[in-house]
């Protein structure tokens, strides 16, 4: 099992318990308990756990979002393929508001040469368009979420509102036919409201694994979405209640890792 997946059952397994024990993670994983040692290790800097003699303590509830160090590990091909698909949808000259996330960094990372006027909601994507030649970026104002690095509050609010954007690209922590667009942070709910009210489109741009999942917080429900671009492991019944809302599917083929 490569590392990435590891630690995310490792994360699994600490979302149904409060604690883990390197001797019996060893064992179910068929490593090393030094290996594991270090997942537990990577894991705390993230601020996912507590180290203890033996294992580690959950500092994750329930419900609660990963870091992002750790969700930037998950389905990165599929992020990647996702963040080019988006931008094949941007025609040059669009102004564009960009929310934060990971997948939403690599539609960041696949627009560098590209000729838009971007609003990144995140410092992450921020520093990443910084020095494009030909994209003007309009930062907004605000708090810096700690962990994060997203834009919040009332002044991020007000400025998103003073503007209006052809594309709103948008991230989320669930999606899902009865609940609709969610997300784990209340002050980002708000943001995303208020990008979701200034733009022409909405494209939410999401791995498969968002989908049935809800957060805490509901922003907006599925008809106010126009496009959802996401990998072809999306449910089918997903799929098919977004295109009964009128929402458009865009899901890319993401290959088999080879050995």
């Amino acid at each position: 099992m490569e590392s990435s997946d590891r630690i995310r059952a490792i994360m699994n397994a600490l979302r149904t318990s409060d604690s883990v024990s390197v001797t019996h993670l060893a064992a179910e994983h068929g490593v090393s308990e030094m290996t594991i040692r270090r997942d537990l290790d990577e894991l705390a800097q993230q601020g996912v756990v507590r180290r203890v003699r033996g294992g580690a303590l959950s500092l994750l509830l329930r419900g609660e979002e990963p870091p992002f160090g750790v969700r930037e590990r998950e389905a990165v091909e599929a992020k990647r393929l996702i963040g080019a698909e988006v931008a094949s949808l941007l025609a040059d000259g669009e102004a564009v508001l960009l929310d934060g996330g990971t997948t939403t960094l690599e539609v960041a990372r696949a627009v560098r040469d590209r000729r838009l006027t971007v609003l990144p909601l995140a410092m992450q994507a921020a520093q990443e368009l910084a020095g494009a030649p030909r994209i003007r970026l309009v930062l907004p104002g605000g708090e810096v979420r700690p962990g994060e690095m997203n834009f919040v509050g009332p002044l991020t609010e007000t400025s998103i509102r003073a503007l209006r954007f052809d594309t709103a690209v948008i991230g989320c922590c669930g999606l899902s036919a009865e609940h609709g667009l969610t997300a784990h942070d209340l002050p980002e709910v708000a943001v995303k409201q208020a990008a979701i009210a200034s733009a022409r489109r909405v494209v939410i741009a999401c791995d498969s694994g968002k989908f049935g999942r809800t957060a805490f917080g509901a922003v907006c429900p599925l008809d106010r979405l126009d496009v959802v671009v996401t990998d072809e492991a999306i449910p089918r019944d997903q799929h098919d209640a977004l295109t009964a809302a009128g929402v458009t599917v865009r899901a890319v083929a993401v290959r088999a890792a080879t050995s």
